[in-house]
């Protein structure tokens, strides 16, 4: 018969395990009807991750008619171990209580790997030297910043649901559980940027100032000839 210890520890395994499938991601006709696999957009659709959203070589990005989010996904093996390549755009306003008419827009794009890990969750790494992030304020001093951008991003729990008027939509979950605006399926085909590293470059930030007949920066680029030419026109290299 078994000890008290032995029942113990079995009683523990039994209810680790449990809690372990209870926070797994559910696959079933409710959740994740169809593949993860391709572009996703919110709201109207103007904000799509691919060639006419960033430039990150240039420093560049082309602004869409309204604000939303969109993100790509590839669906197969990496030799990492991810489950794919993703690409992510961002196009935001963000308000000023103490002063309502200085509001702030930003754009941010990056792409790299991510992990559908076991407890449901998903993990995007982006390529680092790759991510572009442009702040326009009106009311600062600065007010038109680029820069590099890198997050890595932990979303607690995913779904996909089949959405009576949009089709398919994908739910993203914060990593504090708070629901993101949803996103919905535009295209089964990613349309992303080529999934690979795309610069070698160490940036600090590019100030471009409102008075167009001067511009200031404090970039430190290491790009070379050919990248040190790409970026004249835009900033005066230092």
């Amino acid at each position: 018969m078994p000890s008290s210890t032995t029942r113990f520890f079995a009683a523990l395994f039994v209810g680790l395990l449990s809690s372990s499938l209870t926070t797994a991601q559910t696959y079933d006709a409710t959740h994740n009807v169809t593949s993860l696999e391709g572009t996703w957009s919110s709201g109207s659709g103007s904000v799509l991750t691919g060639p006419g959203f960033a430039n990150p070589v240039n420093f560049t990005f082309e602004y869409p008619a309204t604000t939303g989010i969109s993100y790509s996904f590839t669906v197969e093996r990496l030799s990492d171990g991810s489950d794919g390549y993703f690409e992510e755009a961002q196009y935001r306003f963000q308000g000023n209580g103490s002063r309502p008419t200085c509001i702030v827009g930003v754009v941010q794009w990056q792409h790299g790997t991510y992990t559908l890990n076991a407890d449901g969750s998903m993990t995007l790494n982006p390529f680092a030297a790759d991510g572009r992030q442009q702040v326009q304020d009106m009311c600062a001093a600065k007010s038109n910043i680029i820069q590099q951008f890198n997050q890595t991003t932990l979303f607690a729990n995913w779904n996909i649901y089949q959405d009576t008027t949009k089709g398919y939509k994908l739910q993203l979950y914060r990593f504090d559980g708070a629901p993101l605006s949803p996103i919905y399926q535009v295209s089964t085909t990613p349309n992303m940027l080529p999934t690979e590293l795309l610069t070698n470059t160490t940036v600090n930030t590019v100030v471009i100032q409102n008075d167009s007949s001067r511009r200031e920066t404090s970039i430190l680029p290491m790009l070379g000839v050919a990248g040190t030419a790409m970026l004249m026109g835009l900033v005066t290299v230092l």
